[in-house]
């Protein structure tokens, strides 16, 4: 293990370069001294610290129940009834109250009247978290153009298509022609755009044309006669359409139109949980000082492309003249949230007075809040002076509860007005959907979204009911009867809850970013659904997703969905275990070798090489955004098939040294990948990942966290 250097600080022992970091660089320029900080975070630690363990404990507590339940019943078939009412006994269960609205405050339009695509990017890299700020406004020509959803014979060709640009062309010129439509003729083979007496003025055949709807055209820039762009708005929504007749891209075009820029990602959030890999001091320093210069407005990268020395910084808010000659501003950047960690970690980068780590949630929530206050000072970010944390993997209203109490202290400490701090609710675990209105509840005052994590929620209910008996095959979970519960009773107690309009109600992310035809098939299927806003993997398919957002009134839709029949909680704890489970032996071994292809491609880069999230080919080849939450669900699944005898260690490893020889040929190309399978016994990564397999059963709620950060640590030290 890598040894730190610890400044002891009252009754904490702080990693100095951690000190220094605070001190010198996230202290500065606010009013809150270094001993202020010190003193009051000392205080507030050893306070909050106790009481994170006991809440830990009571995961395992309930967890050893519900285990010796399943013992107890095994081969008799799950009675709901008494099922619930034993979940009810043990406290899993709480009683729900009485209806309420959530009462959060200064929320800004991108969380509670903008509806759109959000983006996930780990904080760890400075240069993808800048392309996700800078995500708000996308080339639509550019994503369609280099995307599946073009279909061309030059389709991922270096040269330039001529009949692919045009396809683009028109693939937007229809868009627009159904959501943006011109009174009396189509966007198709128009000859220009002028503004006259404060409107859209559409030229063709040397007619003159009018919108349908005058209110959608808001501004332009240049001069009114020829205009350098214009500015629609469909559902609170923005387009603006480029006119450069010079421009390659306007060559084939009489109307000059050289690109048309769809805003995208409405909101992005900067993770410092699943997506990357901080296991020290060292890696949360460079989460740390990322998010500080996102809060502050400075953070810049510089890297070379294509042998071009490039810089990359947050970009300024977008400036144009409005329909009544005035200034306009339009945000230039996506509104940026925080992912703090659960309460489940700690991290050696501070030791208590009794000589333990630091609960990991504690830490992150002072430090990145106390990031924020730079922003506070400049509004560049949250206009309406609110700081918005994203908090994962909380079990049950206790311990929303718990992260109320958290955020209340941070807020004491930084001198914050109360209820600053708004608080994300992932709806991730299996005690947090069954109790969801409770946890609102205890954040009612904070809350700012719900969202469904799918993956980690199927990993926890493979987790919590591990004795209950062989699970399902992972393909078939989406159809299963507890998802569907799951993902309709997130939005049921979101608008019961008064969501609408407030706040947000959130979809899980589009995997595949290599698919983006398939992905505007299925996903807005979310929208229709009830979600505000879905997460994606890059800016390309944010601005692709973005155009769902034009298709459905979000808003509208919400209301529809108020009348349906609600969820029913005998749905949602409805256990996902296979009636009668007699797979083949191909069947099996194919599941298997699913899986574990899929945990060898992430675990070997986020051990050997500190990448946390990353576009992880699966068995077919097909490019997957993989992070812990694949993780958790691959290796639950292994080993619950192993705990129920669906098949055994000694074929998992047969499968998992096949596989690691899979992983290695599709890693070849990079001079930074070390083979496993030249050496199994001697390769912390495979080990690691059969370990996941193997302990699986004992790791806490599944969580894969304690394990990467023992094998992680060690491999640095080897490293260094």
């Amino acid at each position: 293990m890598m040894k730190t250097d610890y400044q002891t600080v009252n009754n904490l022992k702080i990693s100095r370069d951690l000190y220094s970091f605070i001190n010198d660089e996230l202290l500065k320029d606010t009013n809150i001294t270094a001993e202020k900080f010190w003193s009051g975070f000392d205080q507030a630690v050893h306070e909050l610290a106790p009481k994170n363990k006991e809440l830990i404990q009571v995961r395992e507590d309930l967890q050893k129940k519900i285990d010796e339940w399943h013992v107890t019943n095994k081969g008799k078939k799950i009675d709901i009834k008494e099922y619930k009412k034993f979940l009810s006994k043990i406290g899993y269960l709480v009683k729900e109250g009485a209806d309420f609205k959530i009462e959060t405050n200064n929320v800004d339009d991108e969380i509670s009247k903008i509806a759109g695509p959000q983006l996930v990017v780990p904080i760890m890299n400075a240069r993808y978290t800048l392309n996700a700020a800078n995500a708000r406004w996308v080339s639509l020509y550019d994503s369609l153009y280099g995307t599946d959803i073009i279909e061309s014979e030059e389709g991922g060709s270096e040269r330039y298509d001529p009949n692919r640009g045009q396809e683009v062309i028109k693939y937007v010129r229809e868009f627009f022609d159904k959501h943006i439509p011109i009174n009396g003729t189509s966007w198709k083979n128009i000859a220009g755009l002028k503004i006259s007496n404060n409107n859209l003025i559409i030229l063709k055949d040397d007619y003159e044309y009018s919108l349908v709807d005058e209110k959608k055209f808001i501004g332009h820039r240049g001069d009114a006669n020829k205009p350098e762009a214009i500015i629609l708005q469909n559902n609170k929504l923005h387009f603006e359409i480029i006119i450069n007749p010079r421009a390659f891209s306007a060559a084939h075009d009489i109307a000059g139109i050289s690109d048309v820029i769809v805003e995208s990602a409405i909101s992005t959030i900067c993770d410092n949980e699943d997506s990357v890999a901080a296991v020290d001091a060292e890696d949360k320093i460079i989460c740390y000082r990322n998010w500080l210069g996102l809060m502050k407005g400075d953070l810049k990268i510089r890297f070379e492309k294509n042998g071009k020395n490039l810089e990359r910084k947050l970009n300024p808010d977008r400036s144009y003249i409005s329909k009544n000659g005035k200034g306009l501003k339009l945000h230039g950047r996506s509104l940026l949230l925080i992912r703090n960690v659960g309460h489940l970690m700690t991290n050696p980068s501070i030791l208590l007075k009794d000589g333990s780590e630091i609960p990991e949630g504690i830490m992150d929530a002072f430090i990145t809040t106390a990031a924020a206050l730079h922003d506070l000072k400049n509004k560049r970010n949250s206009k309406s002076g609110s700081i918005y944390i994203v908090k994962p993997k909380m079990h049950g209203p206790d311990e929303t509860a718990f992260t109320d109490l958290i955020f209340t202290k941070v807020e004491e400490l930084l001198g914050l007005e109360k209820y600053t701090c708004k608080i994300g609710i992932m709806d991730e675990e299996r005690r947090t959907s069954a109790n969801l209105k409770e946890c609102v509840r205890s954040l009612k005052n904070r809350v700012f979204f719900i969202n469904t994590g799918f993956l980690d929620r199927t990993g926890d209910e493979m987790h919590t009911s591990m004795e209950a008996g062989p699970m399902i095959k992972k393909g078939d979970m989406k159809s299963s009867t507890w998802i569907s519960a799951y993902e309709n009773n997130n939005v049921d107690i979101g608008l019961l809850c008064g969501f609408s309009g407030k706040a947000q109600i959130g979809k899980g992310m589009w995997a595949a970013p290599d698919m983006m035809k398939q992905m505007m098939a299925e996903k807005i299927g979310q929208l229709k659904s009830g979600a505000n806003c879905a997460w994606v993997p890059s800016p390309t398919a944010a601005s692709l997703h973005a155009l769902h957002y034009h298709e459905i009134d979000i808003f509208d839709q919400q209301k529809k969905i108020l009348n349906r029949k609600k969820a029913s909680l005998d749905d949602l704890l409805t256990i996902p275990i296979a009636d009668r489970p007699n797979w083949s032996v191909d069947e099996i071994n194919a599941e298997i070798s699913n899986s574990a292809q899929t945990l060898l491609g992430y675990v070997v880069r986020w051990v050997d090489q500190g990448v946390g999230c990353s576009k992880v080919p699966d068995i077919n080849n097909i490019g997957l955004m993989e992070d812990r939450a694949t993780l958790r669900i691959s290796s639950q699944h292994i080993a619950n098939w192993i705990h129920h005898g669906i098949t055994t260690k000694i074929q998992v490893t047969e499968i998992m040294k096949a596989m690691a020889k899979v992983v290695d040929k599709q890693n070849q190309n990079d001079k930074n990948y070390v083979n496993m399978s030249d050496d199994y016994e001697n390769s912390t990564a495979f080990k690691t990942a059969c370990d996941l397999i193997f302990k699986g059963t004992k790791q806490p709620s599944g969580y894969t966290e304690p394990l990467l950060h023992l094998n992680r640590a060690e491999k640095k030290s080897i490293q260094s």
